[in-house]
């Protein structure tokens, strides 16, 4: 079994997080925990340092990533959400195939200004998903509009990395 998330930094769970400390205290346990540290240890330390590394590193990409951390709460309030899930949506749907348009016509007229300008916007509507999970996640009648929520901060996390690729292509 492995430890909680939140416990290995310290933490009780919760959606809000001091990223900057979450990121110091990350990096103080994996220095603690490095397998380079136990390189002269015998054989099954090594692996325990090893194993403890890969569960910190997994922990803190987890945390770090809201959308992750969501997902990751509502799982250790109930039942294991599956990873791909339909949203039943249809406003938000047709919000997601309206605002991929735009992207689309931002990458055809190569527009940095207007890529630029989406950024934003997606950041904005990013950081309000997330305040609208941190409001209701603990609440046990609001189970299912977390749930929700959630799923509609990893659409816009899929959205915010095809936006970082096409600054990448756009910056070449």
């Amino acid at each position: 079994m492995s430890t909680c998330h939140f416990a290995l930094f310290d933490l009780q769970p919760a959606f809000a997080l001091d990223l900057e400390q979450l990121a110091v205290r990350y990096r103080e346990l994996a220095r603690e925990t490095h397998p380079d540290r136990f390189a002269d240890a015998p054989a099954r330390e090594q692996r325990q340092a090893l194993e403890r590394a890969a569960q910190l590193n997994d922990a803190y990409q987890t945390l770090k990533s809201p959308s992750r951390r969501a997902l990751y709460l509502l799982s250790l309030r109930g039942d294991t959400l599956p990873l791909e899930a339909t949203v039943q949506d249809p406003e938000f749907l047709l919000r997601q195939m309206m605002l991929r348009e735009e992207l689309e016509e931002l990458q055809d007229s190569a527009d940095l200004a207007g890529v630029a300008a989406f950024k934003r916007r997606l950041k904005a509507a990013q950081t309000e998903l997330e305040g609208d999970f941190a409001a209701c996640w603990d609440q046990p009648g609001e189970r299912e509009r977390a749930e929700r929520l959630m799923r509609r901060m990893q659409f816009l996390d899929k959205l915010a990395f095809e936006v970082r690729e096409l600054e990448e292509r756009l910056d070449d």
